[in-house]
């Protein structure tokens, strides 16, 4: 099978999936928005930024032209940070897509909206088929998808058609891919764990140990499926890759932008400070600040993600944080 596919999105995340997907044979292209990098990477053929040390295939095509990125694509892939997918959406709805799959690979919640990256597009789109808006997840760093190390992931929709052939688009002895019908959880899963990501690397900030990391992401987990549930999704989608999977990997991991913010902020720089030092997006700042709204919507507590929401905005000391943590009224260990 050789499908056309688009990429909108050309950080780690978008160029290591157009290596991964071109290895499968397919005919991948990749939208830059700035025309002048688009010219550099057409060039250097490397994203020296945000993906080092990895050869972009000449047979990608690299691309400004939002146009022709889109059009005439059996597969789009949104690769992009999810502050900036309302507005791209709303070009994209000027262009004709056809019968094109589009498959989110966005992980965020929209402040103030509240939407889902997927209720996004569905918003900006009106006129494409909503079965036919998927979202993809699961513990997956750009660098070492790119790399061909064993990935996992899953992908989500209503359309069962849809989701097999994005499956087996995907599907690679490096890049395995499940399919889902449980849209919701799929996507708040691969959201609300940069949040704890965050807790995890404040904790390692301020000298915790690993009794401490596992806590939180043990508490954690509890969290994001009490929200989670709140909303519709099935609490079994949790216990799996776009839920504890993911939660694992960004916590634990060197490549963790989140967890890195929160490890820099533990050890006492500011946040302004540590966002104006880094190139790549930190997903799980803005997400906080809508988890706290979406908290309060459905009443449901996540006392971990008040604490990072207090430390990121309200300069809260980390260390206080901690301690209130760990003092909060005894209670039963309450999964739901």
């Amino acid at each position: 099978m050789n499908a056309r596919i688009g990429i909108l999105g050309a950080g780690g995340w978008g160029t290591a999936l157009a290596v991964s997907l071109q290895k499968n044979g397919h005919h991948v292209s990749i939208w830059e928005f700035d025309e002048k990098n688009a010219r550099k990477l057409q060039s250097q053929r490397k994203n020296k930024y945000f993906l080092p040390g990895i050869q972009i295939p000449r047979d990608i095509v690299i691309t400004s032209s939002l146009l022709d990125a889109a059009t005439d694509k059996e597969v789009l892939l949104i690769a992009l940070p999810s502050h900036v997918l309302r507005a791209v959406g709303e070009q994209l709805a000027g262009i004709p897509l056809g019968d094109a799959i589009l498959v989110s690979c966005s992980k965020g919640i929209e402040n103030y909206s509240l939407l889902r990256m997927t209720e996004v597009l569905h918003q900006t789109l009106p006129e494409m088929d909503p079965d036919r808006i998927l979202a993809l997840s699961g513990p997956s760093h750009a660098e070492e998808v790119a790399r061909d190390i064993p990935t996992l992931m899953v992908v989500a929709g209503d359309d069962m058609i849809a989701t097999q052939k994005t499956q087996e688009i995907f599907m690679n002895p490096a890049l395995r891919v499940y399919t889902s019908e449980d849209v919701i959880g799929v996507e708040l899963g691969g959201a609300l764990k940069n949040i704890i990501a965050i807790a995890a690397g404040i904790s390692d900030g301020v000298g915790c140990g690993d009794n401490t990391k596992a806590a939180l992401m043990t508490r954690g987990m509890v969290e994001i499926t009490r929200l989670g549930t709140a909303m519709g999704a099935s609490p079994l989608t949790f216990a799996g890759l776009s839920g504890m999977g993911d939660l694992f990997v960004t916590c634990m991991s060197r490549h963790s932008r989140n967890r890195f913010v929160g490890e820099q902020i533990g050890r006492g720089k500011s946040l302004e400070k540590v966002l104006s030092n880094m190139r790549m997006v930190a997903e799980g700042v803005r997400t906080t600040q809508s988890v706290i709204d979406l908290s309060r919507k459905h009443d449901v507590q996540m006392p971990i993600s008040q604490e990072v929401f207090r430390v990121l905005f309200e300069k809260k000391d980390p260390k206080h944080a901690v301690a209130d943590l760990m003092t909060r009224d005894p209670k039963s260990e309450d999964w739901g």
